[in-house]
C-alpha cells in the first residue's frame, strides 16, 4: 500500500485548513500551518477559482487524510456504507470512526491517528482481551479496546496511567489507570467532530 512519507503540514495546508495530523503540535504556535495557511508550491497562492468537482475532490481527499486510509479503501467505506441502511455519508462516517487505530486515538491512547496506528501494529493494543494488529479492524458496540497487559509497564504508557483525558466522545468511555476503554454504542454524525461535508463525497462517487 502507498504510504504518505513527506511534511504531514503540507496537507493541511493543501486542504486549507488544520487536519490535526501531528498531535500536540497541531495546538501550539510551533504549528506551520499557523505561519502559512497557504497552499504548498510556488504558485500555491495564486489558486482561487475551484470547480464543485474540485470542491468534492477536496473533501473526499481532506477526509482521506484525517483518517489516514489511501484510495481503495476510502472507495471500500463508501461501498459498505451505500449497502448499509441509513443515509450513505453517515454511514461512511460511522465505519471511519470505528477504526481500531481511530478508537485508540479517541480514547487517548495515541496523540495522533499515525501514532495510534503504529501502537496497533505493533501489537500493543488488544480488543476484547485479543490482540489485534490491523488497524482497520471495525470495533463494535461492547467491545473492549485496552493496551496489551505485558506492555502497561512500558515507559511511554507509564505516563498515560492517571493522565487527563480530553474531551472524549460520548460512545467511548476510558479508564487511564487501566489504559481501557469500552465501545458503548455505536457513533452517530453528531459525534465527529471533524469538519467534513460528506454528502460532496457521496456526490462525486455517484457521478
Amino acid at each position: 500500500m502507498a504510504v504518505y512519507r513527506n511534511a504531514k503540514c503540507k496537507l493541511c495546508r493543501r486542504e486549507g485548513g488544520k487536519l490535526f495530523l501531528k498531535g500536540d503540535k497541531c495546538y501550539t504556535e510551533k504549528c506551520p500551518f499557523n505561519k502559512r495557511p497557504l497552499p504548498p508550491g510556488q504558485h500555491g497562492a495564486d489558486r482561487k477559482k475551484v470547480s464543485e468537482y474540485g470542491k468534492q475532490l477536496r473533501e473526499k481527499q481532506k477526509t482521506k487524510r484525517i483518517y489516514g486510509v489511501q484510495e481503495g479503501q476510502f472507495r471500500h467505506y463508501y461501498e459498505l456504507a451505500e449497502r448499509m441502511k441509513g443515509i450513505t455519508g453517515e454511514n461512511m462516517l460511522q465505519l471511519l470512526e470505528r477504526r481500531l487505530d481511530n478508537v485508540v486515538f479517541r480514547l487517548g491512547i495515541g496523540a495522533s491517528r499515525t501514532q495510534a496506528r503504529q501502537l496497533v501494529n505493533h501489537a500493543h493494543i488488544t480488543v476484547n482481551g485479543k490482540k489485534v494488529t490491523v488497524p482497520s479492524y471495525i470495533v463494535k458496540a461492547g467491545d473492549v479496546v485496552a493496551v496489551k497487559e505485558n506492555r502497561r509497564n512500558n515507559k511511554f504508557f507509564e505516563q498515560l496511567k492517571g493522565a487527563k483525558v480530553g474531551t472524549l466522545p460520548k460512545w467511548l468511555e476510558y479508564d487511564s489507570e487501566k489504559l481501557e476503554g469500552k465501545v458503548l454504542a455505536l457513533p452517530t454524525r453528531e459525534d465527529v467532530d471533524s469538519q467534513i461535508a460528506e454528502h460532496m463525497i457521496v456526490e462525486l462517487y455517484s457521478k
